[in-house]
């Protein structure tokens, strides 16, 4: 095995980093110039020269303290300008390389290398920038795919791709306009209103000057102001959606290789990762109440590490049809998902539900009434919780269907989870005050990597049906 010599980043990495950090830098400099303002222009042109020079010092010290080396079966990253930091990653722990390319580095041909293993939820290392032939250089030796030489001309001879699923510009077009958000709409009038106290502009100067009653310019304006405020939310929701999807989904494909899923998108940050089929724990299949509706759906693969999502899932089809997702499952190694053999939980679900969602808030409800009686007309929604906990025992159902766990929660937004037997971890049945005396218990479901909310639990079936699936699942 040849060992090379030790590398730097490139050289573009230290302008990258100055001007990455700029944005964070602005408030500072600003109250730098109000407090020297009183000096001169001058001094303060010089003032923030100087700093300007020390953050570009301070970055090429930065980046000529950073190298890595390909040894003999590992891969070495120097670190540290006071307090050198020498870390030895080995071939054989690493499970993939990743690249991605940021806005700001693609006209200049540089991408990042994110090196994963499984020795955790982080990436183990990250050499940001390199040039994109050496990134793929580094990708193809660190995966074993061609033999360690000291040139960067390296040919990899990687294992033949199969495009499982794309989105085309169509395709990531609607899936924004179902991602329709209020947050810009606030901001849109938050900030016309900044401007309007800015200009000084005033609703009754252009009723005085249009020599409008005040009565008359009420009745007019009102439904005119509505209606319009109507329509810019709605455009400006839709937009802002669309946006949001174009940046993120742009160029969304996926790929078999090998016993791999490779995903690439992206149009900001363009990003491209590996998926090992070996370290997915679940899949999880997800209904929007309204584009759920209309056939569309996603889906998330749990991995063990190297997700920048809260539950450590990566999306690998987030807006596709029925067919496209059997298909993604197919090449991820699951059977599609199927219905009919899942059973419901316990009917003891809707009174437990119906007395914690309805029963509480009529108790308060009630009492509230004595003191204010408009108050009472709140009974009138107490029967919705009553509703929807109905509404909610026919939508939670599972079944152990072959070797896997099938579990289908939700009445508006649907989840449906499909989880390896061989992947449960740990399987715990756990049981309320309320659903003691109800004979229920709901059976908690863990996998590796699983973090935050979204398990795969099965709430509220009777206590032997709960004994029966935690044995059968850890057979």
């Amino acid at each position: 095995m040849v060992t090379e010599r030790p590398r730097r980043l490139h050289p573009g990495t230290i302008a990258l980093r100055i001007v990455s950090r700029a944005p964070q830098e602005i408030a500072g400099l600003v109250a730098l110039a109000a407090a020297t303002s009183r000096s001169g222009l001058w001094p303060m042109i010089g003032i923030v020269s100087a700093l300007v020079i020390a953050a570009a010092l301070f970055a090429w010290i930065r980046w000529r303290s950073f190298t890595y080396t390909i040894g003999d079966g590992e891969l070495v990253i120097a670190d540290g300008v006071l307090n050198r930091k020498r870390r030895s990653i080995p071939f054989d722990r690493i499970q993939d390389v990743s690249i991605d390319q940021k806005l700001l580095a693609r006209p200049f041909g540089l991408a990042r290398v994110r090196v994963e293993t499984g020795g955790g939820e982080a990436d183990e290392a990250k050499l940001d920038s390199v040039t994109l032939a050496e990134a793929a250089r580094l990708r193809a030796i660190l995966r074993g795919a061609v033999p360690q030489t000291n040139s960067t001309d390296a040919v990899s001879d990687e294992p033949a791709r199969d495009v499982v699923f794309t989105m085309s510009p169509g395709h990531v077009l609607t899936m924004g306009l179902f991602g329709f958000s209020l947050v810009w709409v606030g901001v849109l009038f938050a900030g016309l209103n900044q401007v309007g106290d800015l200009i000084g502009w005033n609703w009754v100067d252009v009723r005085d000057w249009a020599g409008v009653a005040r009565r008359e310019a009420i009745a007019w304006a009102t439904p005119v102001f509505v209606a319009m405020a109507g329509v810019v939310a709605l455009a400006v929701g839709a937009i802002s959606g669309v946006l949001r999807t174009v940046l993120v989904e742009h160029g969304f494909r996926l790929e078999r290789e090998g016993d791999r899923l490779r995903r690439v998108r992206g149009l900001a940050t363009r990003t491209e990762i590996a998926l090992s089929l070996r370290r997915v724990q679940l899949a999880l299949i997800e209904r929007g109440m309204v584009s759920g509706r209309l056939g569309w759906a996603s889906l998330r693969l749990q991995t063990l590490g190297g997700s920048d999502d809260v539950g450590g899932r990566q999306s690998v089809a987030p807006f596709a049809r029925d067919a496209e997702i059997a298909h993604v499952l197919a090449a991820a190694g699951y059977s599609p998902f199927d219905p009919l053999p899942l059973r419901p939980v316990a009917f003891g679900h809707v009174v437990r539900t119906g007395i914690v969602r309805g029963g509480v808030p009529l108790i308060v409800v009630t009492i509230a009434a004595f003191f204010v009686p408009l108050a009472g007309l709140a009974l009138l929604l107490v029967p919705i919780p009553v509703v929807l906990a109905i509404l909610a025992r026919r939508r939670h159902r599972y079944a152990v269907v072959g070797d896997t766990l099938q579990v289908m929660r939700g009445v508006l937004a649907k989840q449906v989870w499909i989880v390896p037997i061989a992947r449960i971890q740990a399987v715990s049945v756990r049981r309320s005050p309320l659903q003691r005396f109800l004979g229920l218990a709901t059976l908690h479901v863990d996998t590796a990597g699983a973090k935050g909310m979204g398990r795969p639990n099965v709430v509220d079936v009777a206590v032997e049906d709960a004994e029966r699936l935690s044995a059968a699942l850890l057979r």
